[in-house]
C-alpha cells in the first residue's frame, strides 16, 4: 500500500510544472519531504528531460535551510553539478561548506571563493583541494592567519606533495610559506632544506631571526 502511494506521489510531481515543484521545495519547512529529494536516486542520463528535472530540484533542496543538515553536507560531498554546489557554498551551516570545500568535483571558481571563508575549517579544506589554483594556493600560503597545518601541506607543493606541479609556480608557493610569520619551526626546518635556492634561503632567514 505504501509503495502504491509513493508511486502515486511520484506520478503526481510528475505532472506538476517544474517550477511549481521548484518553488514548493525551496520554501517547504518539511524536512521528510527535503530528505526524500536529497537521498532520491538520480534518473539515468540518458533520460536527458528527467535528468535535468531532478537536479534542478536538487538546487532548491539545497538551498532550503529545512533540509536536514546531514543531507545537506551528503549533497555537498556527493554532488558534482555546479548550481547544487554554490547554493551549499552559501549555506549557513560551516560543516556543510566545508565539505563542499572538499568536495574535488568543485569547479576551481567555487574553491577559490572558499578559500576566503570566514571559517578557517572551510578555508583550510579548499586550500587542499587539488582543484584549487596556484594563485589561491599562494594567497594562502601569504596568510598570516592560517594554521600551521595547512601552511605545512602548502610547504610541501611540488615536493612530498604533486611532484609533477609547475616549479615556478610551487616554488612561489613553497617560498610564501617559509616567509609566513605563523609556519611553525619544523616546517621551516624542511624548507631549509629545499633544493630551490630561494626557498631554503627565505627559510633559513625566518630560523636565524627567530633564535636572535
Amino acid at each position: 500500500m505504501e509503495a502504491q502511494q509513493n508511486t502515486e506521489a511520484e506520478a503526481e510531481e510528475d505532472f506538476e510544472p517544474l517550477t511549481a515543484t521548484y518553488e514548493r521545495l525551496r520554501h517547504s519547512e518539511d524536512p521528510e519531504e527535503l530528505h526524500e529529494f536529497a537521498v532520491r536516486e538520480l534518473p539515468d542520463r540518458g533520460d536527458q528531460a528527467a535528468f535535468s528535472r531532478a537536479t534542478a530540484l536538487l538546487e532548491a533542496v539545497a538551498g532550503n535551510v529545512h533540509t536536514p543538515v546531514e543531507d545537506r553536507i551528503h549533497l555537498a560531498e556527493t554532488m558534482p553539478f555546479p548550481n547544487v554546489l554554490v547554493k551549499l557554498s552559501q549555506d549557513q551551516d560551516a560543516s556543510v561548506r566545508k565539505a563542499v570545500a572538499a568536495n574535488t568535483d568543485c569547479k576551481n571558481w567555487l574553491v577559490g571563493r572558499l578559500t576566503k571563508d570566514s571559517e578557517l575549517e572551510v578555508s583550510s579544506t579548499a586550500l587542499r583541494n587539488p582543484k584549487t589554483s596556484w594563485k589561491m594556493r599562494l594567497e594562502g600560503a601569504q596568510n598570516e592567519a592560517l594554521d600551521a597545518d595547512t601552511l605545512d601541506f602548502l610547504g610541501q607543493l611540488g615536493v612530498e606533495l604533486e611532484s609533477g606541479a609547475p616549479q615556478v609556480l610551487s616554488t612561489m608557493v613553497r617560498r610564501a610559506v617559509a616567509l609566513n610569520p605563523s609556519t611553525s619551526e619544523a616546517t621551516l626546518k624542511r624548507l631549509a632544506e629545499d633544493t630551490i635556492p630561494a626557498v631554503a634561503k627565505a627559510a633559513r632567514s625566518r630560523l636565524n631571526a627567530d633564535e636572535q
